[in-house]
């Protein structure tokens, strides 16, 4: 018995099981299943290329039969479109198209994608469904080509995502391997749409992977790498948006770029809160929701009338901002307009991308306001449209590679960090949710958007264990330890055999049914306890592993014992764990001046 009873000091009872298996410290957790998903990542990265390429290819179609009755897949600017009663008839009707989808497809095609995929990802265990695949595309490019003023990064986003999560369906996968995969799929199509791998991996993790870890970094990216090789063959080589600018700025340049940030913060802000108005507007309308898209495209049929150019995707309007092909007055009826439909379409529960707007919308403000700065209105349009994404999004770094991948300029890497990371500053400053989770929010879920080193993985269990144990001998009369138990202040209390190692534990209700049960006078501990599956940790261990097993045994205390003889060293219990978080708690919110004190005391 004493033999078992050490073997299972040793094996820390988990050996048998995944969840609880010992495993060597090292800088990261990831394990040969990786390569196991990387494959996989070559079969998504071709789904959510080619997806792209038939998003756009959609759109264009339902473009040109919407306003021009023809029938062609080629890209089309509605910059010509006549200004007839059709123009606000066609917004309308696509409206109510995607209303009927909503209403009797499936209501996840509503809004503009990525808040749908975070919420995939966090509550629903990374399963999306063919419907939504097949749906969210569909919808979006009827929103789109009926003059819808959105992008198709969304929705490919949430297409790719659900490639990869129907793929990741058909294996046995873990919830966070589906993770990885719905994400790689997600990175995928961005990375068709745009040309921009490096910054649809910084937007996965920055915005939808929670983690930056091997085991979904080095998938993700391989994802975008491969859909990056096909482009050339569904798209085109080289930039969207070729641009090259060299402004010359003078010394306080970079102060000026951080300005313009903070205006794009603002005016993030603005429209963040408007939004969300506008929402709860729509929300106390006496009809159903499945109307509302009809209503929002009325009045971006009405905004159409004013400022064509504001209807549809619009890239051609981002590169005429860059090149400067744009009269102030124009862009200035491009900023009012857009920003007045894309509030009132998206308010109202269509489908479509945020993105491409946000890249207008942060363009014009930053032409307009170029234009009284040294450089072109082009370079400051370029970091308006890069501060705004980064603003919005909260995702500073990706803002600005987005931006430099886009145009292909390299050399605008500083301007771009000065002003993604001002615009950064004043939205997490002046609101406390995001365009992207504030939805996700008022369905009752929250989300944190702050990645740290868990510190459950950095503290070893010597430094929170009790090293002071009281421990009750194997050989002790069962009515001595009760009597010890009901005097003692302990909830529970390991039992060690002659040589000091744990073989058990003894609690409060173990004592008390035995005292019930009568008859156990002649008896001894080692007879009532001799629990071969007992799970210890080593002082080495960090505390998260010994989590792990107070999780999957349901111990609310843990021997902990010497690796080498086995003997009881300490006792890990869940009020030892909160000096973890403590310890956390401290280092935030402590404050010091330390040179300051040490000046005292030599004073």
């Amino acid at each position: 018995m004493h033999r078992r009873a050490s073997d299972a000091s040793t094996t820390a009872h988990g050996a048998s099981q995944g969840a609880t298996h010992r495993r060597s410290l090292a800088d990261f957790t990831t394990d040969p299943r990786v390569l196991m998903l990387i494959a996989m990542a070559l079969v998504i990265g071709t789904g959510g290329a080619v997806a792209a390429w038939g998003l756009l290819k959609l759109i264009a179609l339902v473009t040109n039969l919407a306003w021009f009755g023809r029938v062609d897949a080629e890209p089309v600017s509605l910059a010509h479109a006549a200004r007839t009663p059709w123009m606000v008839l066609v917004p309308g009707l696509g409206g109510l198209v995607i209303g009927l989808m909503a209403r009797f497809g499936s209501e996840k095609i509503r809004g503009h994608g990525i808040p749908e995929a975070i919420e995939a990802i966090l509550i629903g265990g990374s399963r999306m469904s063919a419907k939504v695949a097949v749906l969210k595309p569909v919808s979006s490019a009827v929103s789109i080509g009926t003059g819808g003023p959105f992008g198709a990064e969304g929705p490919i986003i949430m297409t790719g995502g659900a490639i990869g999560s129907l793929f990741a369906q058909f294996f046995h996968l873990s919830a966070a391997e589906r993770k990885t995969l719905l994400v790689a799929g997600a990175a995928a199509g961005m990375t068709a749409i745009f040309g921009t791998p490096i910054a649809a991996v910084l937007l996965a993790v920055e915005l939808l992977l929670f983690e930056w870890r091997p085991r979904s970094f080095i998938p993700v990216a391989t994802a975008a790498v491969t859909a990056i090789c096909w482009r050339p063959l569904l798209f085109e080589a080289g930039p969207l948006f070729p641009f090259s600018a060299d402004p010359a700025l003078p010394w306080w340049g970079l102060a000026a770029c951080a300005g313009l940030g903070v205006l794009a913060g603002l005016q993030s802000g603005l429209l963040t809160k408007l939004l969300y108005m506008l929402e709860e507007v729509f929300e106390r309308l006496p009809i159903h929701w499945m109307w509302w898209p009809a209503l929002g495209g009325l009045i971006v049929g009405l905004g159409g009338l004013v400022e064509p150019r504001a209807l549809g995707v619009g890239y051609d309007v981002i590169g005429d901002l860059l090149t400067g092909h744009l009269l102030a007055q124009a862009v200035l009826a491009i900023l009012v307009v857009k920003a007045v439909i894309w509030l009132a379409a998206l308010s109202s529960g269509t489908s479509g991308g945020v993105l491409a707007p946000l890249l207008i919308l942060g363009g014009a403000m930053g032409w307009l306001v170029g234009s009284m700065l040294p450089g072109t209105p082009g370079f400051w349009a370029l970091l308006g449209m890069a501060a705004m994404l980064g603003g919005t999004m909260r995702a500073p770094l990706t803002g600005a590679l987005f931006a430099v991948e886009l145009t292909g300029d390299v050399h605008m890497l500083a301007p771009l960090l000065a002003a993604t990371v001002a615009a950064y500053a004043v939205t997490v400053l002046l609101l406390k949710r995001s365009i992207l989770t504030e939805k996700i929010a008022r369905r009752g879920q929250h989300i944190t958007r702050e990645y740290g080193v868990d510190p459950y993985e950095l503290t070893r269990v010597a430094e929170v264990m009790t090293r002071s144990v009281e421990a009750l001998n194997a050989s002790l009369a069962v009515r001595e330890a009760v009597a010890v138990i009901e005097q003692g202040q302990h909830h529970s209390y390991p039992v060690v055999d002659g040589l000091g190692r744990p073989v058990g534990l003894v609690s409060r209700s173990d004592a008390l049914g035995w005292k019930v049960e009568g008859g156990h006078e002649g008896e001894r501990l080692e007879e009532r306890i001799s629990d071969a599956s007992l799970a210890v940790v080593h002082p080495d261990d960090v505390v998260a592993r010994a989590l792990d097993l107070m999780m999957s045994t349901g111990q609310g205390r843990i021997p902990v014992t010497d690796p080498k003889t086995g003997a009881l060293v300490g006792l890990l219990t869940r009020k030892d764990l909160l000096q973890v978080r403590a310890t956390v708690v401290r280092s935030e919110r402590e404050r010091r001046a330390y040179f300051r004190n040490s000046q005292r005391r030599m004073a």
